[in-house]
């Protein structure tokens, strides 16, 4: 995680507020480290939903190997996505959906930023609401007992808490993570420690005994913490990396962006994995409450610390997204009103759980667009523009050079979400595609919406510019 030598300002940790909009940010405020990345993203990650996804595979039918595995290896290629992903923030000073304007015009950027800034609201409320009932029995552990005003009392600290540091803006985000993420990380390696310990796992039996089940269930544990995992963070990713100095290497920001989403990831699937593979369920935080009592509070720590940890992500980024589309208001207002429309949301999950984790199921499967939107914009700055924008542009009131709405790039997505759908295997049925469902539940829609919306866009915007340079090439000989 090393950086080049230096060329932009020193680097100053103090937490100041955050008055920037989705402007490109200044040099003068481009101060963040390599390092303090790595511990943005592994907060965001270090987080209880990754145990229970890492005991998927075993639910699944695979074994422990077979589940640590595909997580490792799928998460490869997700992290290494997120990675690039970050250099285009880096390079530019811009956020992830303002820099969607280049593929999508002005105007057609706006679907994606709609879209994000919604999904993020509901994450928000997703990931507090998760931790909820494990938060009250480690505190029924401890001697503190409450029904349901207790479990609005804890999801309303959680809110308050990550809601002021989302307020603040990066400069506090990084600062929390900087100082708060080494901590939990300490508190992680000693519950691993212990429920290693005190848990004889069985590491090559599976359930899924056909080699058609087995792929079945690669596909699906591929999709949701595997590729997928990374592909999920790729609309947040340039939002944080804009502020990263001038003077750090492509490959510093690269390495410690895709390695603070992989080390965490994979760390935490395999743990969830080994336990179930053991027979103790999909919670390791339940295994060493009940085991070890001693470690009771650090564990309420630990689970308290990841919603904040990635919903001040979520917050942060859904303001940002909301800019993008043409709100104008300050920042911070708009932070306010997504955690107002949040925290509404988590009031109705704490009153109907049945909802909730329908809900949940919902807000996973629709994830699907991001696939096909990724491909579009990597393949527009990476390969098509070879990483290079004109920043001044994305902000033209007449949107040239890039156009108001680039249809090329909007049927390409149209396109790529229904050969993402095409092969979904969601928790609903209405995110069951028909191609998933007669391949008996395969779920490549990762893979079918990023190739089709790619490579269509690709085809589409290199025949556009053939078009125009042999329409060129005739006038000339015309004028001749």
């Amino acid at each position: 995680m090393a950086t080049s030598s230096n060329t932009g300002p020193a680097d100053r940790s103090e937490v100041r507020f955050d008055d920037h909009g989705i402007e490109p940010i200044p040099p003068a405020a481009r101060d963040s480290s390599a390092w303090q990345q790595f511990w943005i993203w592994m907060g965001a990650n270090i987080a209880p939903i990754n145990w229970v996804l890492g005991a998927l595979g075993v639910t699944l039918g695979l074994s422990v190997i077979e589940t640590i595995a595909v997580v490792a290896i799928g998460n490869l290629a997700g992290c290494a996505v997120f990675g690039l992903f970050n250099l285009t923030g880096h390079r530019t000073g811009v956020g992830q959906m303002v820099l969607g304007r280049a593929a999508f015009g002005r105007r057609g950027a706006i679907v994606p930023g709609v879209v994000q800034g919604l999904l993020t609201m509901g994450w928000v409320g997703v990931n507090t609401w998760v931790v909820l009932d494990l938060v009250l029995a480690i505190l029924a552990q401890l001697g503190v007992h409450g029904g349901t005003g207790l479990k609005y009392l804890v999801a309303a600290v959680i809110m308050a808490v990550q809601l002021c540091l989302a307020l603040y803006g990066f400069y506090a985000i990084r600062t929390f993570e900087k100082y708060t993420v080494p901590a939990t990380v300490l508190v992680m390696a000693v519950m691993t420690v212990l429920a290693v310990t005190h848990a004889d796992t069985d590491w090559t039996t599976a359930a899924a005994a056909t080699t058609g089940s087995k792929i079945t269930a690669v596909t699906q544990l591929l999709t949701a913490i595997g590729i997928g995992w990374g592909i999920s963070w790729l609309p947040y990713s340039a939002d944080y990396s804009r502020f990263v100095r001038a003077g750090t290497s492509g490959r510093a920001v690269f390495w410690s962006t895709a390695l603070g989403t992989y080390v965490p990831t994979v760390w935490l699937a395999a743990l969830g994995a080994y336990l179930a593979g053991a027979g103790r369920g999909a919670d390791p935080s339940s295994l060493v409450t009940s085991v070890f009592g001693v470690m009771a509070i650090p564990v309420l720590v630990l689970i308290m610390h990841g919603p904040v940890a990635t919903n001040i992500l979520n917050l942060y980024s859904c303001s940002l997204a909301a800019l993008s589309v043409g709100v104008r208001a300050a920042r911070w207002k708009v932070t306010l009103v997504a955690g107002a429309v949040a925290s509404v949301v988590l009031a109705v999950f704490v009153q109907a759980d049945s909802f909730a984790r329908a809900f949940d199921h919902w807000m996973v499967s629709i994830l699907v667009w991001i696939s096909p939107w990724a491909s579009i914009v990597l393949v527009d700055f990476f390969v098509l523009r070879r990483g290079r924008i004109e920043v001044a542009s994305l902000y033209r009131d007449d949107a040239s050079p890039y156009g108001r709405v680039s249809w090329k790039a909007m049927t390409s997505l149209g396109l790529g979400l229904v050969a993402a759908w095409s092969w979904q295997y969601g928790m609903t049925p209405a995110t069951q595609g028909p191609i998933a469902r007669a391949l008996d539940g395969t779920d490549f829609s990762w893979l079918s919406g990023s190739l089709v919306a790619g490579g269509l866009y690709y085809v589409l915007t290199r025949r556009a510019a053939t078009l125009v340079g042999t329409g060129v090439r005739q006038k000339e000989r015309l004028s001749r």
